[in-house]
């Protein structure tokens, strides 16, 4: 299964580790576009100068960990498709460019289902898409969400696992893990 990883869903640190990780795993293939990851970068720049040098690396390492990941986005195969947000246009081909399954996005009213069907495509929100993962490999999503939170822990933030995926916004995942 391939999925094109939303800038949403990679700004995040703790979601990036958990959806990163399980890739790794072989669980499915990521994609993404430069403007992507571009978007990415802007996000953490708004949080300030070292946030984006931060940002910069952490996507320097992501292309060097999956360097099949990235995908052109020209614009040319979405023109005429009437996105609740045109901005959003680049992450559809990316997808198609990528021939994926779906789209990962926190922003699923951005990515219409009729819209998506209508070109072979869905949009899951995190939440569904790791609970999708969990139902089919819940050895491999516990291992990959306890090393995000081990991870976290050793930089300054341990805080309980449930808690962690609640601020991460994946609640059904928490309930899914019983954390």
């Amino acid at each position: 299964m391939k999925a094109v990883l939303d800038a949403n869903v990679l700004f995040p640190t703790i979601l990036r580790e958990i959806l990163t990780d399980l890739a790794a795993a072989g669980l499915y293939e990521p994609l993404w576009s430069d403007r992507i990851l571009a978007e990415w970068r802007h996000a953490a720049a708004r949080l300030g100068t070292d946030q984006d040098a931060v940002a910069g690396a952490e996507i320097a390492l992501l292309s060097a960990r999956f360097p099949a990941a990235s995908m052109p986005d020209d614009g040319d195969a979405c023109i005429d498709l009437n996105l609740p947000d045109p901005a959003d246009r680049h992450v559809l081909e990316a997808a198609i460019a990528g021939r994926a399954d779906l789209i990962v996005t926190a922003n699923l009213r951005d990515f219409p289902e009729g819209i998506m069907r209508g070109i072979g495509l869905r949009a899951l929100h995190p939440d569904a898409f790791l609970l999708d993962c969990h139902a089919r490999a819940p050895g491999l999503v516990a291992d990959a969400v306890h090393a995000a939170r081990d991870k976290a822990a050793r930089m300054g933030g341990d805080i309980p696992l449930r808690d962690m995926l609640k601020r991460s916004r994946l609640p059904r995942l928490a309930r899914a893990l019983k954390g």
